[in-house]
């Protein structure tokens, strides 16, 4: 049951994250008034989510006594593909989650937002949106048995 339920949330953070990170890059590329602000903060609070969502369930479904084994995943080429996806995500994330954070201090303390690098961080949006894609596919091969070392 654990398992079916491991693969659910999984899939959950799935469903939030890819809508979110498109949300965000709209959101940036739109009016950065303060309904844009909020709009664009709303989008990155559940992209956030997703990701700790989808790394917290890929940790124990990966290296906890429910799935396959990390003996498995970690001899299996498809996994490295994933993790070398979700590595590029996490570093491509750096730049715009400093970013939002002091926009949310200063929306908080009624100061001005720097929002000139809003586009930029909208075009790190759609490529961690294809990077997410990417995992995906890899995560098809691997329910398939593909991937494996031998």
């Amino acid at each position: 049951m654990i398992t079916w339920v491991l693969a659910g949330l999984h899939l959950i953070a799935l469903a939030i994250g890819l809508p979110a990170v498109r949300a965000r890059a709209k959101a940036l590329r739109g009016p950065l008034d303060a309904e844009g602000q909020a709009r664009v903060l709303a989008a990155d609070t559940w992209w956030g989510v997703a990701a700790g969502l989808w790394i917290t369930t890929g940790l124990v479904r990966a290296f906890g006594p429910f799935e396959k084994g990390a003996d498995y995943y970690l001899h299996n080429y498809l996994f490295h593909a994933k993790l070398g996806f979700l590595v590029l995500i996490l570093a491509l994330e750096i730049a715009p989650m400093i970013a939002l954070i002091v926009w949310r201090m200063r929306r908080k303390k009624g100061e001005p937002i720097d929002t000139r690098r809003a586009r930029f961080f909208a075009m790190t949006s759609d490529v961690q949106l294809l990077l997410v894609l990417g995992m995906v596919i890899a995560a098809t091969g691997m329910a398939r048995g593909f991937g494996v070392m031998r």
